[in-house]
């Protein structure tokens, strides 16, 4: 019979901390770990998992370019979030870059930001194995996220474990290169509400390396983190700031430092605010179907999508929902598994919202007047929800939303 070791005693037998083996099963590195409830046993024999670019044969070593001393190019690094653009320039701004890496990154970049998952992991797997160390950060995070939105699971925690292992390994490259890798690893876990990885530099040290677009990025990613910690204060001054200094040039970064706006001022209770915020974002998404983000966002947005898109502009919020379900369904698996955080999965996305906001200090009056609707049918809704959830009170419902 198969001898197994708890997720503590593997941790003490490699040396690594027990969240770094709880991220080695969810992502499938430790062939035969068995899950059981929240934990995981793991074969007695397994192997401590390496840089998982040694699976695939790829060399260890760095191209010339990023070697120890040298200057990273970033013009192959998210090159779409780092480029400038008026509204309803966005395809014109991917087809003005030169052939290669850098457009067909782009181009992927657009695809995803736009909802086409699919025809972003086209473009961007290609570079999943590209020398250029900026192709290929890219990449991952493309695919990561896009392999999430179409039930690609595996592939996502794939891309995920490059990320961190590009991490983990550029210990002894150049400071530009460790900045990229940060900024990489940082931006795929802290929008999964993962734990970041433990090699992490502070955001101090590599935020000032990073060219204008993904360091406004870079910013919204800082800003979320602080919104899970609940500093929403501290998070809406960084969204103000970043967006002051010269942010909203940058389409895709001021898109999502607006909607990480409202998620804070709605946490604030100050709803006039976040749809201002969430109103600007979708002036800047809208011309060029930018409207990734707000499916990804939808559950921490305190229904605002309800009260203010719906009404306006149907046929948009219900792509948005489609996108909210296709993503929080692939978010889930690889969310819960690493957090041990059982976030809900059989709430329409109505319930869910309201379900948020009462979670929250809502009232009943509150959430109606916010969503224009009456008080009873908030009621209503959010009885189904705790009916689903089977929970008796309100606090009891936090432990099924989002953090």
């Amino acid at each position: 019979m198969k001898n197994y070791l708890s997720v503590r005693e593997t941790a003490e037998k490699w040396g690594v901390s027990e969240r770094r083996i709880n991220q080695y099963c969810a992502e499938g590195r430790i062939p035969g770990a068995q899950k059981f409830g929240k934990s995981w046993a793991i074969p007695a024999d397994a192997k401590k998992p390496g840089d998982p670019r040694r699976r695939q044969g790829r060399a260890e070593t760095a191209p010339a370019e990023t070697a120890p001393g040298t200057l990273f190019d970033h013009t192959n690094l998210m090159p779409l979030m780092n480029t400038a653009f008026d509204p309803d320039h966005c395809q014109e701004a991917v087809e003005a870059m030169p052939a290669g890496p850098r457009r067909d990154i782009a181009l992927a970049e657009y695809y995803y930001f736009s909802g086409q998952p699919e025809e972003a992991i086209k473009e961007a797997e290609p570079y999943l194995v590209s020398p250029d160390r900026g192709a290929r950060l890219s990449a991952c995070l493309i695919c990561a996220y896009a392999n999430l939105s179409i039930g690609q699971i595996q592939q996502a925690r794939y891309a995920l474990g490059e990320l961190n292992a590009s991490l983990a390994s550029g210990r002894e490259q150049s400071s530009q290169v460790r900045a990229a890798s940060a900024f990489i690893a940082s931006t795929g876990a802290v929008l999964l509400h993962l734990p970041l990885p433990e090699e992490m530099p502070d955001v101090e040290s590599f935020l000032p390396l990073l060219p204008p677009g993904l360091r406004a990025f870079a910013l919204y990613v800082q800003a979320h983190y602080l919104y899970l910690k609940e500093q929403y204060e501290r998070s809406a001054g960084i969204v103000e700031a970043t967006l002051a200094m010269g942010a909203a040039s940058y389409p895709i970064p001021a898109i999502y430092l607006h909607l990480v706006a409202v998620m804070d001022y709605m946490s604030l209770k100050r709803p006039d605010q976040a749809e201002a915020h969430l109103l600007t974002a979708w002036e800047i998404a809208r011309p060029d179907d930018l409207i990734e983000g707000f499916g990804e966002h939808h559950g921490l947005l305190g229904a605002m999508l309800e009260a203010v898109i719906k009404p306006k502009w149907p046929k948009d919020f219900k792509r948005i929902i489609d996108i909210t379900y296709r993503f929080s369904s692939g978010w889930r698996r690889v969310h819960n598994p690493i957090t041990g955080h059982d976030v809900a999965d059989d709430l329409t996305t109505t319930e869910f919202a309201m379900a948020m906001l009462a979670a929250r200090g809502w009232t009943n009056q509150e959430i109606a007047k916010h969503m224009h609707i009456s008080a009873n049918t908030v009621k209503s809704h959010i009885s189904e929800a705790m009916r689903k959830l089977n929970v008796e009170t309100r606090k009891q419902l936090k432990q099924y939303m989002l953090r």
